[in-house]
């Protein structure tokens, strides 16, 4: 497992985080799931068992 800040898939930039049930992934645009993309920076989302966690914008 990666930082939080690296993509556990593939090791760019995470732009945030899926927690998936009981697995947590730090993941990029490429490898997150269309929640997380719709997702505004900052924002996070819960559905169910799921959360997703959009980091903020580093400016």
């Amino acid at each position: 497992m990666t930082d939080n800040m690296t993509c556990c898939v593939c090791g760019k930039p995470a732009i945030g985080m899926q927690f998936l049930g009981c697995c947590v992934s730090a993941v990029c645009e490429d490898h997150a799931e269309r929640f997380l993309l719709a997702l505004v920076p900052g924002e996070t989302m819960k559905s169910g068992t799921c959360t997703f966690v959009r980091y903020p914008d580093k400016n």
